[in-house]
């Protein structure tokens, strides 16, 4: 099935005996055993699992291509699982502009547990370089956060089926509408289930989806279930009802996200437009190779440094200046404020999420605030 079809139906799991059209919230922490002790109904206790989140995952594993997939309470504590699953001493290399997130965990909470390169994942030469007898997991993130930066999927891949190495991709820029890293060689996907999956900015989630079933997705799987960091039921609803309308959603967004780097890259006040679908962005053409379209994020840099870039955001009247991303309302903001003091995002670079307003009011919005 295509993927419109698929986000509509594969969430609906299970038929109700009131025959419901769209799956209840089902609240139950706990399920009936039969007469030999067993779970006939398929669930024990909820953080084991739950129709809403089995529901979830399905959905999320059908859209991704893959054979499985764990839902998790937020974006952070889904790639913090997937840590937790690798051996002390193992060597992970990641991307140099990773998510301040993970970034952080890794420097923090893995410290001393985790070995870490950061590198710059365009420069294919230098991944291979950097294996060591050691190294477990390539970690990449495409687009990047905030630079939107391109990572070749399948030439990663390549070099990780050759190392015997495990390949994990934060995908959530793209969705599973626009990318699927499974279909390009990546071992595990994850996404921020926060952002375009939920879509409507009032649902944490985050969620790991694997292209096979073998002993470290266990360890995953293990480390949700036991660990706990699961989403509610209610939170499961939310995200299979906005699932329904994603790819409907994704191709809004990434029209309004062309559109404003098209209108920004010709104004005298930015000096630079962050955008994998402009043809003069650095990864272009791997880009056009790997995603159907190029989504509703980009980020510019200002002229006029730091102190500009925190009057535009201040003044914009439509945007909301808010952090996150992949809702239907367009956000805007000052990135460097929001990551502290040791940010290597650049003084005077806004990162904007475009919502799906009318393009129009969005471009009017930015006229009035970069006069």
């Amino acid at each position: 099935m295509k993927p419109e079809t698929l986000a509509i139906h594969a969430g609906n799991l299970y038929r109700t005996s009131t025959h419901d059209v769209t799956p209840p919230i089902n609240l139950s922490t706990t399920f009936l055993r039969d007469e030999d002790g067993g779970y006939s109904g398929g669930h024990m206790y909820s953080r084991v699992s739950n129709p809403n989140r089995s529901a979830l995952e399905k959905a999320l594993a059908d859209l991704e291509k893959g054979a499985d997939a764990c839902a998790f309470s937020s974006g952070n504590t889904a790639g913090m699982s997937l840590f937790q699953a690798l051996k002390p001493g193992s060597h992970i290399i990641a991307p140099d502009d990773m998510y301040w997130g993970f970034k952080k965990q890794l420097l923090t909470i893995f410290k001393d547990t985790l070995e870490i390169d950061f590198i710059d994942l365009t420069d294919i030469s230098a991944v291979k370089r950097l294996i060591k007898k050691n190294t477990v997991l390539i970690w990449i993130e495409t687009p990047s956060n905030p630079l939107l930066k391109i990572t070749d999927v399948t030439a990663i891949a390549k070099i990780a089926k050759e190392n015997n190495l495990i390949l994990a991709c934060d995908s959530t820029f793209a969705s599973p509408c626009l990318q699927n890293p499974i279909s390009l060689g990546a071992d595990i996907v994850m996404h921020s289930s926060t952002k375009y999956i939920g879509g409507h900015s009032d649902v944490l989630g985050g969620a790991l989806i694997t292209a096979v079933r073998n002993e470290f997705w266990e360890k995953i799987r293990n480390v949700q279930q036991v660990g706990g960091a699961v989403p509610s039921p209610f939170d499961c609803y939310l995200l299979v009802r906005s699932i329904k309308t994603l790819p409907y959603r994704m191709r809004a967004h990434s029209a309004n996200g062309l559109a404003l780097a098209l209108y920004l890259q010709k104004h005298d006040k930015v000096e630079t437009v962050f955008y994998p679908g402009l043809k003069d962005h650095p990864q272009h053409e791997v880009a056009k190779k790997q995603m159907s379209d190029f989504g509703g994020m980009l980020s510019i840099l200002i002229k006029g440094g730091a102190d500009e870039a925190r009057r535009i955001v201040n003044t914009v009247k439509l945007f909301a200046q808010a952090t996150s991303l992949g809702g239907v309302e367009s956000l805007i903001e000052h990135r460097a404020s929001i990551e502290g003091p040791d940010t290597k995002t650049p003084q005077n670079l806004i990162r904007i999420s475009a919502g799906l307003e009318h393009i129009d009011d969005l471009i009017d919005d930015l006229k009035q605030a970069l006069a």
